[in-house]
């Protein structure tokens, strides 16, 4: 729908933004508002200001990331062939259709969330939303200025790139997440600004198809959402594969020259350089508030963040947040949950109710890096037991000594269970090894009815499957609790 000059419209619940958690909210909100018998037309309208539909995980996150990497994971499993008896396997990357099938891949989701968006019973607006005050938008689109006001607000506006401030960066014109996607271009050489999953991610893809990649971590470990030992042995499966990783970093600056892009860093007290034929930004993303004007909302923020509590509730008692905006934990399931929970409650300030929706599963905090070997983790690590005073019992097992493992050709990866002292109920587990991804969520279910290491112990496991590796650990720690 386009809005116009001196257009006014009166309505319960606005949501800003449309991607993962914008959506979740206003189809929720229409829902709540048909399951009270009141009619959702002309009560929920959703703005999308982006120039492309569809948000971030579609467009610029999950899906097309993940479908570069099947392309660099197959062209590794056909390099490795050999291994398996397969002999003179043939095949070379080629970065034009390995971006088209991206691109064709992509083009089909957006084109189902756009049917989403456009066709739902909420008004759908497209435009440029600043608060006015805390009841009062503005939007600005191709069509002119309009002044929208509602009961209530979501603000779900995602994230974007984070720029910090190294002297050169923005003028090296780096690889980021987002320009990577658009690039068709496999570089000679790369240098690689980060140890997140991002920079992990593209820093193994590029090095699949042939890249040499060097990459460069500020802090003394890579993957520094999970704990050290499952970020150790991935390192150890990246360095084994010819990706040079440099941690403790400070870097200093960047810049153009005649051949390549130059980083100059400190590392171990001493000053370093490197150049490569191209440079990728992975050192992080921040909340999407630019434009917003929320201090006319009286909106508090803390480190760029929109601040929420349990009911993805602002200060603001009327305005509510979800997603990336807010810092959570940039995971669409936890977007879409957070959506859901923050368009249900507007709905009920709207209509004058005083019960709130919270967010539920705290406690099953998820993090999957997709790289080969791949990174799972659920629940508390070992830092978060330890800085809570905790009790708890810990068991591993490698990869390397599991039959369906071997077989897979797994040489690095282990798990990892965390128990209750005492009792041995399930705090958390990590994963670094084949299908760790999938595996992770076996796990899930026993934290999240509360099971223990001797119920994960006695369920049954399909012989030989990846998964019953899970029962090593858990034997190790039933045996150790009454």
């Amino acid at each position: 729908m386009a809005v116009g000059k001196n257009v006014i419209m009166d309505l319960d619940v606005i949501i800003i933004g449309g991607g993962s958690a914008g959506y979740a909210a206003a189809r929720t909100a229409v829902s709540e508002f048909t399951k009270r018998g009141v009619n959702p037309k002309g009560r929920v309208a959703l703005i999308e200001g982006a120039s492309q539909l569809g948000g971030l995980c579609i467009l610029r996150g999950c899906m097309p990331t993940k479908a570069l990497l099947e392309s660099s994971h197959r062209y590794r499993a056909i390099r490795e062939a050999e291994k398996f008896g397969l002999l003179n396997p043939s095949a070379s990357p080629n970065a034009d259709r390995i971006w088209k099938r991206k691109d064709d891949l992509i083009r089909g989701f957006a084109e189902h969330r756009i049917h989403q968006l456009t066709q739902g019973v909420f008004t759908f607006i497209r435009g440029k939303a600043s608060f006015i005050n805390s009841h009062q938008l503005q939007v600005e689109s191709t069509d002119g200025i309009s002044r929208l006001q509602a009961k209530a607000f979501v603000i779900a506006t995602g994230s974007e790139i984070h720029w910090p401030s190294i002297p050169g960066l923005r003028e090296a014109d780096p690889l980021t997440s987002d320009a990577a996607l658009e690039r068709s271009h496999i570089p000679q050489s790369l240098i690689v600004l980060g140890g997140g999953a991002v920079a992990l991610e593209f820093a193994q893809f590029y090095h699949e198809l042939g890249t040499e990649v060097t990459l460069l971590q500020r802090s003394d470990q890579i993957a520094r959402d999970f704990d050290v030992d499952i970020a150790a042995e991935l390192e150890a499966a990246l360095q084994a594969d010819g990706i040079k990783v440099c941690k403790g970093v400070e870097l200093i600056s960047i810049e153009n020259t005649p051949n390549g892009k130059r980083v100059t860093f400190e590392h171990q007290n001493a000053r370093r350089e490197l150049i490569a034929e191209e440079i990728f930004h992975g050192l992080g993303r921040q909340p999407a508030i630019s434009g917003l004007n929320l201090e006319a909302a009286s909106i508090e923020m803390k480190g760029g963040r929109v601040l929420v509590n349990a009911h993805q509730q602002t200060n603001q008692s009327h305005i509510f947040a979800a997603g990336d905006v807010t810092g959570e934990e940039r995971v669409v399931h936890v977007a879409v949950r957070a959506g859901e929970i923050a368009g249900s409650n507007a709905v009920a300030v709207a209509l004058g109710e005083s019960e709130r929706a919270s967010m539920p599963w705290k406690s099953l905090s998820m993090a999957v890096i997709f790289t080969s070997p791949e990174l799972a983790r659920v629940g508390f690590r070992e830092r978060d037991l330890i800085q809570n005073r905790v009790p708890y019992l810990k068991a591993t097992y490698p990869f390397n000594d599991h039959g369906k493992s071997i077989i897979h050709g797994a040489e690095y990866g282990i798990v990892k269970i965390l128990a209750e002292k005492g009792t041995g109920r399930i705090l958390g587990a990590s994963a670094v090894g084949p299908m760790a991804s999938d595996l992770i969520h076996e796990i899930v279910p026993c934290i999240y009815f509360g099971a223990t290491a001797k119920d994960l112990a006695a369920m049954p496991h399909y012989h030989p499957t990846l998964a019953e590796i899970w029962t090593y650990p858990a034997e190790e720690i039933a045996a150790q609790c009454p």
